[in-house]
């Protein structure tokens, strides 16, 4: 081969690199409170008549991955009760922030538009929840989206994970268990320096292999159990309080999973939950009712296998658009309540707020599709005894709670929707695994143009620091 040619093909290979790459367009900015300048976290970012978005970060930040062939179309800066920001994708400027200016409805003018509509907000929420078959999917589809696994004390990063999953749902009219599927695709990131040390998930883990045997954590020591078996407690752990099938088919998917028997947004609702109308806000000029949660009656039982998971009572809010009923976005924590459920809070965790969650969701073909997940939990590694335990030789007054107490924060963006049956039929067919915790291959190339959450600055701090600790500690 000649040198001349050989500066051909480089030169024509270094030609289709560049316009692979330059094959997407980045869009950057901060989006920002009109009136007074403060970010705004969660807003929605997005292609119209797309599937492609993102949301901002606690700093208001965003990126957003956007193929050439949409440039001509219209990116869309949303948040409730906001008036929405829109520009074509070839004249966005990221030399100026976004700002969005207030927009809030009038509850009385929205309420006399016709006496058949419901006007309270418990009557909104059962409306909300009977034309769920109408506006949740009815068919078969596939959503692609971005993960981050966070896993922390107070004061730094002790996990993290960063993945690419794929969600299969049949339908909402169908049982999850049998037909909600996920798999972890890729994983990006994966640094674990957690201390492992609790005794009270080994012995819980004990009592799952050994369905009969009855013992407490007072009947070990930690010197004598080996750490390879702590660790596999603690894995099992980590599946059955933050595994992705768990987070999906269980109670805390309320909307998708609502018409379970035991489903906190189930036939007993109200028996749970108060509903109260807040407000009428606006996003994207459709009005959306603002309801906020309460406790009723009852206490709120997640039945968590093998963990100790009743006597909560919920709060927050649930936002749901004022002309389909369809369920915009759910807010909810639930507290410690019942005296049981407080103490064991209180002990464990140092909280009495166990379980924080909010659910968005996004219209596409006039269905609405997940959209964004947050889901936050405290969680059992760090806790060899309990504290004030007077059996114990330990000085609690010297443990640092900072240090001590974990909890967990799981985010997911979902990114693409696919409703074709022949891709979905194809991907269905292949090996489905839904273990976020086992090692995967890292595939550069994959990641160089999928969208994925953007980090605030006090998260890229503490990742950078968990990078530098795990690189000396693989060391």
């Amino acid at each position: 081969m000649t040198n001349r040619l050989k500066t051909y093909i480089l030169s024509v290979f270094l030609i289709v690199i560049g316009t692979c790459a330059s094959a997407q367009t980045e869009l950057t900015n901060t989006v920002l409170e009109g009136s007074t300048f403060q970010p705004i976290e969660s807003a929605s970012v997005y292609i119209k008549n797309t599937t492609i978005g993102t949301v901002t970060n606690a700093d208001g930040k965003f990126l957003l991955t956007v193929p050439n062939k949409y440039k001509k179309d219209t990116l869309i800066v949303s948040s409730i009760g906001f008036k929405s920001y829109k520009i074509p994708v070839d004249e966005f400027d990221a030399a100026f922030e976004i700002y969005l200016d207030e927009d809030v409805a009038s509850l009385d003018e929205v309420l006399l538009v016709a006496e058949t509509r419901p006007k309270t907000g418990k009557d909104i929420v059962m409306r909300a929840i009977e034309e769920l078959p109408e506006n949740l999917p009815d068919s078969s589809y596939l959503q692609k989206g971005f993960m981050r696994h966070k896993e922390r004390n107070k004061k730094e990063f002790k996990w993290l994970i960063e993945s690419a999953i794929t969600l299969y749902d049949s339908s909402y009219m169908t049982n999850t268990a049998e037909n909600l599927k996920i798999n972890v695709d890729q994983v990006r990131k994966s640094y674990d320096l957690r201390d492992v040390d609790s005794l009270l998930a080994y012995t819980s883990y004990l009592k799952f292999k050994n369905k009969n045997i009855r013992f407490s954590k007072n009947n070990l020591k930690r010197d004598t159990i080996q750490k390879r078996s702590l660790v596999k407690a603690i894995k099992w752990n980590d599946n059955r309080t933050n595994g992705l099938e768990t987070l999906f088919q269980g109670k805390l998917n309320m909307v998708r999973n609502s018409g379970s028997s035991r489903a906190l947004f189930g036939e007993d609702i109200m028996s749970k939950h108060q509903f109260e109308l807040d407000t009428i806000l606006v996003e994207n000029d459709r009005k959306i009712y603002k309801i906020k949660i309460s406790e009723s009656f009852e206490y709120v039982n997640l039945e968590t296998p093998g963990i100790f998971n009743d006597g909560y009572h919920p709060k927050g809010w649930i936002y749901i658009y004022w002309d389909t009923y369809a369920i915009k976005k759910i807010e909810y924590e639930l507290v410690a309540a019942s005296k049981a459920q407080r103490s064991r809070s209180k002990t464990l965790y140092d909280t009495d707020i166990t379980h924080k969650l909010v659910l968005t969701y996004k219209e596409y073909q006039d269905k609405m599709y997940l959209n964004y997940v947050y889901y936050e939990t405290p969680k059992l590694v760090n806790v060899g005894v309990a504290i004030d335990d007077p059996k114990t030789e330990i000085d609690e007054s010297a443990i640092n709670k900072d240090e001590r107490y974990y909890y967990t924060v799981q985010e997911i963006l979902f990114t693409e929707i696919i409703t074709d049956d022949t891709q979905v039929k194809t991907v269905l067919s292949q090996p489905w695994d839904a273990d976020l915790f086992s090692p995967k291959p890292y595939d550069k190339e994959f990641w160089k143009n999928y969208n994925t959450l953007l980090e605030s600055k006090e998260e890229e701090k503490l990742i950078q620091d968990l990078t530098k600790r795990y690189a000396l500690f693989k060391e």
